[in-house]
């Protein structure tokens, strides 16, 4: 697969606003028999990253955005059942934004891959406050709790959540791992606001969070002691 080339299309397709043009680039992959997990992290996710990139320096429009992002969104819906599927575990993770999050492709692609996995998922999305998300994963109880977020100004009510969980102490053998763009060009905010994991996107999340990735980040906090502030400056 000529990935950039295939991204280039495809991006281009999603910035015009042409459903079938973008869907005809997924739909050659598929025939060419690349699997669907391949689309997902080789195509879909770094297409959402550079139009993510393009909105936030200013060189598409809002509206360009919105096409480009619904387009997106819309080809995941139709890819996820094309997924492999493992058999069910017992495992559970529950997968929120941050509360302002509007940007949720990224989460659902990470709770399509847990699926995928056999993990028992429920995706919440954005738009809860913590006190809601809270009460949810009391009810809930899962081994993993996943935070997505994008933007630099999303790190303090992340933080607030991780803090109140940690002070409540309810769930002690649960783990909270963070992903998304806010993570990503942030090197150890995942250490600063109190996760215990961070993974850079849909794969890596499903192996750290099994246990099967043995080069996952490790927590290097008391050495380097950076300042939340600085990433949400």
């Amino acid at each position: 697969m000529d990935n950039e080339m295939t991204i280039q299309n495809y991006v281009e397709a999603l910035l015009e606003g042409d459903r079938q043009q973008a869907k005809s680039c997924i739909e050659q992959l598929l025939h060419a028999a690349t699997p669907a997990t391949s689309v997902y992290s080789q195509v879909i996710w770094p297409t959402m990253l550079t139009i993510e990139q393009l909105f936030k320096t200013d060189r598409i429009t809002p509206a360009q955005e919105h096409l480009a992002t619904r387009i997106n969104r819309s080809i995941v819906d139709q890819l996820q059942n094309k997924l492999p599927r493992k058999p069910r575990h017992e495992k559970k993770i529950a997968i929120a934004c941050a509360p302002e999050e509007t940007h949720e492709l990224g989460a659902q692609m990470i709770a399509d891959f847990f699926e995928s996995d056999g993990w028992n998922v429920r995706f919440l999305g954005g738009g809860l406050n913590n006190q809601d998300l809270l009460a949810y994963v009391n009810d809930y109880g899962p081994d993993v709790l996943l935070l997505y977020g994008t933007v630099p100004s999303q790190a303090p009510s992340i933080r607030e959540l991780i803090d109140t969980v940690r002070g409540v102490n309810a769930w002690p053998n649960m783990k909270i791992m963070v992903s998304g763009g806010l993570f990503n060009r942030a090197e150890g905010l995942w250490e600063e606001i109190g996760a215990d994991l961070f993974a850079p996107d849909a794969p890596k999340a499903v192996e750290i969070a099994s246990g099967k990735d043995s080069t996952k980040p490790t927590r290097t906090i008391n050495q380097r002691k950076r300042k939340l502030e600085m990433a949400t400056a």
